[in-house]
């Protein structure tokens, strides 16, 4: 009896990388360590917020209400869209179509760009309003957060930046792109920390 090997029916990847990269884990090594010191960074912080939670619950209730809601949703749109930007320019890589992975890179990088933004005048904002890190422990908890957060989505962004150019050069195709693949891990970790903080911060009472 012959065994034949399933065939690529949607022919949606290149038959090689469909056989090749099935059940492999994205990235590299150095990037899911760095990846797991950042997990455990963040851990860190939601555990001092359920801890301060705990013990100030009135401050926690009052907190989110003092915030702008709106810009917190509108990062978390930007965010969310980002992460589809970053999922297509890794899938148009695999089929060695540079210039669509180039166009979708570029808008994963303005995402990041529109968060800092937003996330400045956030910031901004709140310090019209009086609120700093010594309002209460509800707010230093927030700042610490976010602003680790606005940190992460910084660099992150300079990165895809770097990764655009060695696009261009020529240095990421569909057999080798494996710093690119890195990068959206990393990309995909940072939306991620956002979607626990939103609601957090911005909604639970």
């Amino acid at each position: 009896m012959s065994h034949e090997q399933p065939s690529n029916t949607l022919g949606i990847f290149p038959r090689a990388w469909s056989e090749e990269q099935a059940g492999r884990i994205p990235g590299n090594i150095p990037i899911w360590v760095g990846i797991l010191s950042e997990l455990t960074e963040f851990a860190i912080f939601f555990v001092a917020y359920f801890v301060a939670k705990y013990y100030y619950p009135d401050v926690f209730a009052q907190g989110p209400q003092g915030l702008n809601t709106s810009l917190g949703v509108a990062n978390t749109i930007i965010l969310l869209s980002s992460s589809y930007f970053m999922a297509k320019a890794m899938m148009h890589i695999r089929l060695n179509n540079r210039g669509k992975c180039q166009g979708y890179l570029w808008l994963a990088l303005s995402c990041g760009c529109f968060y800092l933004i937003v996330k400045t005048w956030e910031f901004y904002w709140n310090n019209l309003q009086g609120l700093s890190t010594s309002t209460n422990e509800f707010y230093t908890v927030y700042y610490y957060m976010t602003f680790n957060h606005f940190l992460h989505v910084g660099w992150a962004s300079c990165a895809v930046l770097w990764v655009i150019f060695r696009l261009r050069a020529g240095h990421y195709s569909a057999e080798e792109h494996s710093g690119l693949e890195a990068l959206a891990v990393y990309w995909h970790m940072i939306d991620l920390m956002w979607i626990l903080i939103f609601p957090l911060l911005y909604v639970l009472r």
